[in-house]
């Protein structure tokens, strides 16, 4: 039987909020805010400040900046938050409808809008942002993974602008509004697999095409080195040619840099064959920053990649190249070709991620077996082992002495290397130090453990647990079994009276609403099996744990606590 930890005192803050189900903030409109928008409600709420009651939003609603203001109808506000499903309309954009979370604020007449999201619903806008083109269902289901897992990594990419991700192609590009149904049965159909390496989500860069020629890591992340994202010839891109050419004039590339351009030269290339630096004129500029500046200035369809060769033409420049994108990680040209030939979409991310494994747990962890004396330790780092195993032969030799009772199986520890594997592999949240199912305590990072002063405790609550799962009669109520672990273990209060009864308890362990209703719960158990421990002998609840809660101790637990019954 798989439990929370008993650990009313050993929750993480760090982690408090965390769930399985990820949300992301995204700014919509990064790089060209409005000034005004307007908001059809479709089953909408308003509030004006964080804590405001909401309102019902029943009719249009015109919203305007006014320099840090946002005006909504006749009112003005610094901030304004919108829930549930609203139609959002404006000049220069398509029609959309979003159905979660938007904080709308204001800043020097434009509009800020921060939409919250769940990771899925957001990996399905990058999906018709980033491959609506896509043909192949494969192809598309590979995507949906390496998004995701891109997102996953680079967490919060604007984190000191107060959200997580733009919605262009600096973080990822989105388009919400009008999902088709193929990215929908996509991002569904991978549902929270990400790409790992070594027990991490992997670095999962992607591109438009790489005309051939895969680059390294180095490419993009000097110090980045992982045998995932490493140089090579792509077989399957050159079968779509994706070549190119751009005439730029002198003058427009003077406009472009800031500067006088008599000549532009290629001074260093990679050993893809990209372009790393340039000379102009006299002076070296690299080549991402040459890209950049033409982009920024004459469209970003002038120089599409970096791998091309330039000719002078007196006037102007003439580049012919290949590909588009920076030509790290998945090639979408290659993987669209991959999936149109039968490959699945493991297939297609283990060509281009080779090494690395889908999973929605921690995939490609080294894990090692580590005997104790009476115990064995698992983990992916053999250094866990002299503080591990010593600490839990002490736990175990304490949950055997203050129950009377022996484990029937050779108990296993398994310690995970951070908190969001453990998370991923055991389903648990990141405020729950430890876990057990059957013979296996599974265990935050040792690190958590040790800083919170927690490992020894945590270690106790689990044997405890574990031998009295192991020998408790099926019908024993939750609140006694729990209970008997809080107890035994030492950490509860003595001064707490027991005024709750037994199925208020159980509510309280099994379907919490809140961290508070749990400890709570978990108090009053042990206050009730202590009242029960003086009254009848640690013997007899350990007997009452193997045959039975006697009837008349169950129906003596009520609202008051334990009424006194005859011995």
């Amino acid at each position: 039987m798989k439990r929370m930890v008993v650990a009313m005192l050993l929750f993480v803050v760090s982690m408090a909020a965390e769930t399985q189900q990820r949300s992301v903030k995204v700014r919509l409109f990064w790089q060209h805010p409005p000034a005004h928008i307007s908001v059809a409600p479709l089953g909408a709420a308003l509030r004006m400040c964080e804590s405001c009651a909401p309102t019902r939003l029943n009719a249009l609603l015109e919203i305007t900046a006014k320099g840090s203001s946002v005006t909504a109808g006749s009112r003005s506000s610094p901030v304004l938050y919108l829930t549930g499903q609203i139609h959002i309309s404006g000049n220069g954009f398509s029609s959309f409808i979003v159905d979660d979370e938007l904080l709308i604020q204001a800043r020097e007449d434009v509009l800020l809008l921060t939409l919250t999201m769940p990771l899925e619903e957001y990996v399905t806008a990058v999906l018709q942002g980033e491959s609506a083109s896509f043909k192949s269902d494969e192809a598309l289901k590979a995507m949906a993974v390496a998004a995701r897992t891109y997102a996953v990594r680079f967490g919060s990419r604007h984190r000191l602008e107060g959200f997580d991700f733009c919605d262009t192609t600096h973080c990822q590009d989105l388009r919400l509004g009008n999902e088709s149904p193929r990215a929908r049965v996509a991002a569904a159909a991978t549902e929270r697999e990400l790409l790992w390496f070594e027990g991490s989500p992997a670095a999962a860069y992607y591109h438009r095409s790489c005309g051939g020629e895969i680059d390294d890591a180095k490419a993009l992340e000097p110090d980045l080195h992982v045998r995932y994202l490493q140089r090579h010839h792509d077989d399957y891109c050159v079968r779509i040619p994706d070549e190119w050419q751009s005439e730029i004039s002198k003058t427009d590339l003077a406009r472009a840099l800031g500067r006088s351009v008599t000549s532009v030269r290629v001074l260093a290339r990679g050993d893809s064959g990209r372009v790393q630096r340039l000379l102009i004129n006299n002076r070296a500029i690299t080549a991402t920053d040459f890209r950049l500046a033409v982009g920024r200035t004459l469209g970003w369809d002038k120089l599409r990649s970096d791998l091309y060769e330039e000719e002078d033409r007196g006037n102007s420049i003439l580049f012919r190249g290949r590909g588009q994108g920076h030509g790290v990680g998945l090639c979408q040209s290659g993987a669209e070709s991959m999936g149109e030939q039968g490959h699945g979409y493991r297939d297609i991310l283990a060509y281009y991620y080779p090494g690395t494994a889908v999973g929605i747990n921690a995939q490609g962890l080294s894990w090692e077996k580590l005997p104790g004396e009476s115990l064995d330790l698992v983990s992916t780092d053999r250094n866990d082992a002299p503080v591990l195993l010593p600490a839990a032969e002490r736990a175990l030799h304490f949950a055997v002495e203050r129950t009377g009772l022996q484990m029937k199986t050779r108990p296993q520890l398994k310690v995970y290397s951070t908190i969001a594997i453990y998370r991923d592999a055991t389903g648990e949240p990141g405020w729950v130090a430890a876990s057990t199912l059957g013979s296996t305590v599974r265990l935050q990072p040792i690190s958590i453990l040790q800083r919170t002063h927690s490992l020894d405790s945590t270690l106790r609550h689990e044997f405890l647990h574990m031998l009295i799962e192991s020998d408790a009669k099926s019908d024993t109520p939750l609140w006694f079994r729990e209970g008997l672990v809080v107890y035994l273990a030492g950490d509860s209060s003595g001064k707490d009276k027991a005024n709750m009864s037994g199925e208020a308890i159980d509510r309280g362990i099994s379907s919490p609403k809140t961290q508070a209703e749990m400890r709570l719960a978990y108090r009053q158990a042990a206050a009730l099996v202590r009242d029960l421990d003086r009254r009848y002998t640690r013997v007899r609840l350990i007997d009452w744990l193997r045959n039975g809660l006697p009837d008349d101790i169950r129906s003596s637990v009520t609202s008051t606590g334990v009424h006194e019954v005859a011995k």
